[in-house]
């Protein structure tokens, strides 16, 4: 019961932490030199037609009447008209978000997975060759952006060693298929179309390990630092006195009070995937939300960059909570302060 009534304070929080934001992101939006209704139309535009616009966006009333009429239109699930696709805007979301989420949440299977294992795997033979090597590897890991590792992906699987498609969601030829959440690999598993689905799969491969590096290394390091100073720890002796196989006592005893610390890096790291994507979905051009708050930020489409930020923003209040959960689930100590109201 109090870990609900916990959940419960944390998500009042986060409407009002979306709520500010929206504020913010709203107010600044529009404060950025340049006109909305003339870059939207064109510079031969006639005077009038660009001030009808600026009537229609209300544009000529005062900002925080400006954010009243928007932030009704959000509450009923109206975020305007994108000034660049000339569509309302939640038609674009429903268009673009899907394929990046499908890529955000690969790349995080990816992350979790290899960070766990190399984190595991250096510690267990630490201050060996196997270590100094995934010490290395994460120093470079880290170092190089995500859109540097997107070059050479593109370079190298695009031209030099193409046994990887490097561009779109899918080939030419392959029709996708019918779509119910928008990601074409669980939409094509749902109808049983497996060639859209391998498809799908081996388009996702580059743009996901691009995206992950960073992240999966930066866990790996966590991880690893955190199981070797787990590994003196009392309990941990105990185990080794009843004789239980090393094997037993990484995987079982001393991983998952490691994870604690990865656990919330990785939560952030997830929820920033969305944001640092939008280099990489431009190089292989991915038709997803990242490219395309990009391309309304290029054009000062004030809809579409308040939709996408304000969709960000909430993503990360999702993953930060879901984070919480996972890390009460880890640390006994954690449920024993929640659930005495601490």
């Amino acid at each position: 019961m109090r870990l609900g009534n916990f959940l419960f304070r944390r998500l009042l929080l986060s409407i009002f932490v979306i709520f500010g934001l929206s504020i913010v992101i709203f107010v600044i939006a529009r404060v950025v030199p340049g006109d909305p209704a003339r870059l939207a139309l064109g510079p031969r535009a006639p005077a009038d037609v660009v001030q009808r616009l600026r009537e229609e966006m209300y544009l000529d009333k005062p900002l925080p009447v400006q954010y009243y009429y928007w932030i009704k239109g959000v509450f009923s699930g109206d975020f305007g008209r994108s000034l660049v696709t000339k569509r309302p805007v939640l038609e674009d979301i429903k268009e673009y978000l899907p394929a990046t989420m499908e890529l955000a949440i690969f790349a995080g299977i990816l992350m979790v997975i290899f960070a766990i294992l190399l984190g595991v795997l250096a510690a267990r033979f630490r201050d060996t060759w196997i270590d100094g090597l995934i010490r290395i590897l994460s120093y470079f890991g880290v170092a190089i952006p995500a859109f540097v590792v997107a070059v050479i992906f593109m370079m190298v699987f695009g031209y030099f060693w193409p046994v990887l498609p490097a561009l779109g969601r899918l080939s030419q030829g392959i029709s996708p298929p019918q779509t119910i959440t928008g990601m074409l690999t669980l939409d094509s598993l749902i109808q049983g179309n497996f060639v859209v689905f391998w498809d799908s799969l081996k388009h996702l491969v580059l743009p996901a390990v691009a995206l992950s590096l960073g992240g999966l290394f930066q866990e790996a390091r966590i991880t690893r630092s955190s199981m070797v100073d787990n590994m003196h720890k009392d309990f941990l002796a105990a185990e080794r006195g009843y004789g239980i196989p090393e094997r037993v006592i990484m995987f079982k005893y001393l991983l998952k009070p490691s994870l604690i610390p990865t656990a919330s890096v990785m939560g952030l790291d997830f929820a920033s995937l969305l944001g640092n994507a939008f280099l990489v979905e431009m190089i292989f051009n991915w038709p997803g939300i990242s490219r395309y708050g990009i391309s309304a930020m290029l054009h000062k489409d004030l809809n579409a960059i308040s939709a996408v930020i304000i969709i960000f923003g909430a993503v990360f209040v999702v993953v930060n909570i879901i984070v919480d959960i996972i890390v009460a689930l880890l640390d006994p100590r954690i449920r024993l302060s929640t659930a005495r109201g601490t």
